[in-house]
């Protein structure tokens, strides 16, 4: 069974795990539907762009796939892909020339670019439209890579306004003013930081140094526990020294609740222990969270259609 597994990892059609898995977990499967950017301020916003960034999310998970690469690269890794179209949105030259070409960029770095944290597509996705939102940024770090549970917000919450070229302050301070509100303050503790460190990255993800309304950009921020760090690489180092194991778990739960097609229960816990396990004690490769799933017996023992049809 593991044989097989591993095998199918190689075949074209693991693409569908990489979007329908990939694209759930991260919330980018519908990003070619989003209609928040502003495209008169970002005309460069054209289809084939957002159709770019959809894709490099789904290679980067391929190639983890094909490759048998640790699943830390996610976050850690310095490399991506882009075509034409996506380099001249990062800045990168002469890296892919045909429309159709796909390029890996083996070290992304000097565009601060790398694993998944800084693709546009999530950069974009999680920003209303003129301005940056660190709110949403950082939930999204918070909810989706680390797996916490946060509690949705009061009723009546007071909106920051929508275009940050009007704003009178810079957008950290009106946040801080913001968490001012003892029952807004407890929540956004949590992922804050995690999304103010992304303000080097404007509404569709492209660097910058000054915000919209011509104010230098400040991406340090205080995490949670009280550590501190400036942009991507301050934001990596919190995880890889705080919060790894939260994401691996995470991880885990999610690639099994997708492969078992059901919410996961207490039972559940030990296996995703040993998933854990596995991959603590052999580079965190991929495919022993696949081969630790098939031959599970959650797995082995799930009800197939036609038995929940009977029923």
């Amino acid at each position: 069974i593991t044989a097989q597994a591993r095998r199918m990892l190689q075949d074209p059609r693991s693409r569908a795990l990489a979007v329908e898995f990939g694209g759930n977990w991260l919330e980018f499967r519908r990003f070619e539907g989003t209609g928040t950017v502003d495209l008169e301020r970002y005309p460069a916003f054209t289809p084939e762009l957002r159709q770019a960034m959809f894709e490099e999310p789904v290679r980067f998970f391929l190639d983890v796939f094909h490759h048998n690469r640790s699943v830390l690269d996610f976050l850690w890794a310095r490399d991506t892909f882009v075509n034409p179209v996506l380099a001249k949105h990062y800045g990168m030259t002469g890296v892919a020339r045909r429309p159709d070409e796909w390029v890996h960029v083996a070290d992304a770095t000097p565009y601060e670019r790398g694993g998944l944290l800084p693709m546009a597509v999530f950069l974009t996705k999680n920003a209303p439209g003129l301005r940056t939102s660190p709110v949403k940024r950082g939930y999204w770090v918070a909810k989706n890579v680390l797996g916490e549970r946060i509690p949705p917000p009061p009723p009546k919450v007071p909106e920051l306004p929508s275009d940050e070229a009007k704003l009178d302050l810079p957008l950290r301070a009106m946040l801080a003013r913001h968490r001012e509100d003892p029952s807004c303050s407890a929540c956004h503790a949590r992922f804050d930081a995690l999304g103010l460190v992304f303000e080097g990255f404007d509404p569709v993800g492209d660097r910058r140094q000054k915000d919209l309304a011509g104010r230098a950009v400040d991406a340090s921020a205080t995490f949670p526990g009280g550590t501190e760090g400036r942009g991507l690489e301050g934001l990596r180092q919190y995880l890889r020294d705080k919060r790894q194991d939260d994401f691996v778990e995470n991880l885990c739960r999610k690639l099994l609740g997708y492969a078992l097609n059901r919410s996961l229960i207490i039972s559940d816990d030990p296996l995703i222990q040993q998933m854990q396990r596995q991959l603590a004690a052999d580079g965190y490769r991929f495919d022993h969270l696949i081969s630790a799933i098939v031959t599970s017996p959650q797995f082995l023992t799930m009800r197939g259609r036609e038995d929940l049809a009977a029923k």
